[in-house]
């Protein structure tokens, strides 16, 4: 877990200076419950909202991460619409890939393409390491970003090692990733290498944005939930930590999410050693918040888990059901109230925002467990 100390970051960080250390979100984070539960979305900045929808018009979605003025407008739209607790950077998992120079575009209807899959070590071995200088566009949207949220702090991302691979390998998005594990398996050189390059991609992808700003970070293993509790403590944990050590020196709250992640989900919050190595677990839909907190333990907060599904559902369904997550998470030492996964693109905003003024109207999540 890492340490509440800042000294390795700059003087004019949000952490740092205090704008964001006393914020509901770092306080929960750091293991304190305030008295409003912190509330954010993930995937909150992008297609539900009518108004980045205007705004993308004519740009291609990476050209559109590239963007400093652009992704930073977009990171802040959710903040302003619903009131949430922080921003999450506007930006895709496949973006360091892509400026470490490999050949990959984010196809409409599709996700991510690889121009050729990573399946040979002669493939990994051409793989070039990501310059942090190429992360330019990201530090100068995070510092655009952090310079209007003010006491709102911004979450730093990236994808997880497994994930990033699972797109190299497979070429492109898949159900469940066989040639990914083949791979894992038939070649385990060439696979451990291959997460070697990821973790470092993404570690660095993760610093340069706590450096301009992020007042924390979120590890995203979309893919997880394909492996066993043994391949992913054998071929994927060590890498996921290597990505996360990036940025223990500089004090930042570390959050670790994964899909479908219910069987390693105490070995996420480790990292695949003996204690807890992060500051917050996110918890997808499929597990309810108490289990997850039964298999985590106290030492750890939870984040999560409202299911997305529920978006679309009347609204009383939908307020029992957010009723439910927060007694659950009360079992919790704290809770970020979030998805068990993305916004949907067909939600309604006005739902978002329904949401963030219930959970904030439940005080401290302590008295609806009681």
């Amino acid at each position: 877990m890492t340490d509440a100390s800042t000294a390795a970051l700059p003087a004019t960080h949000p952490l740092a200076d205090g704008r964001t250390a006393g914020s509901a979100l770092v306080r929960a984070l750091r293991g304190d419950r305030p008295e409003t539960l912190p509330v954010w979305f993930m995937r909150q900045a992008g297609r539900s909202l009518p108004e980045y929808r205007d705004l993308r018009v004519g740009t291609a979605m990476l050209d559109a991460c590239l963007d400093p003025a652009m992704a930073s407008e977009i990171t802040l739209q959710p903040v302003r619409r619903h009131g949430v607790d922080a921003g999450i950077f506007f930006s895709d998992i496949v973006v360091p890939i892509k400026l470490a120079g490999v050949d990959i575009e984010i196809v409409p209807g599709r996700g991510p393409v690889l121009g050729s899959p990573i399946r040979t070590v002669a493939d990994v071995d051409a793989l070039e390491a990501l310059d942090p200088a190429a992360l330019a566009p990201i530090a100068e949207a995070v510092a655009r970003t952090v310079a209007e949220l003010g006491s709102t702090p911004l979450i730093g991302f990236a994808g997880a090692p497994f994930t990033l691979a699972a797109y190299l390998v497979e070429g492109g998005p898949s159900k469940d990733h066989i040639r990914a594990r083949t791979l894992m398996h038939a070649d385990p050189v060439t696979w451990s290498r291959l997460l070697a390059w990821a973790a470092a991609v993404s570690g660095t992808f993760l610093r340069a944005q706590v450096l301009a700003g992020a007042s924390a970070v979120q590890l995203f293993d979309s893919w997880v939930g394909s492996l066993s509790r043994e391949d992913y403590l054998t071929h994927v944990a060590p890498h996921s930590a290597v990505a996360l050590s990036h940025v223990a020196d500089l004090g930042v709250p570390r959050i670790h999410f994964g899909v479908g992640s219910g069987e390693v989900l105490r070995d996420m919050t480790t990292l695949g050693g003996d204690t807890v190595a992060v500051d917050a677990v996110g918890v997808d839909w499929r597990l309810p918040l108490d289990q997850a907190v039964a298999r985590v333990g106290t030492g750890v907060t939870v984040q999560g888990n409202i299911d997305p599904a529920m978006l679309s559902a009347a609204w009383e369904v939908l307020e029992a059901h957010v009723r439910q997550v927060v007694r659950r998470g009360g079992a919790a030492r704290a809770h970020v109230v979030n998805l068990g996964h993305g916004v949907p693109p067909e939600t309604d905003p006005a739902v978002l925002t329904r949401v963030v003024e219930l959970v904030h109207a439940l005080g401290s999540g302590a008295e609806a467990s009681a």
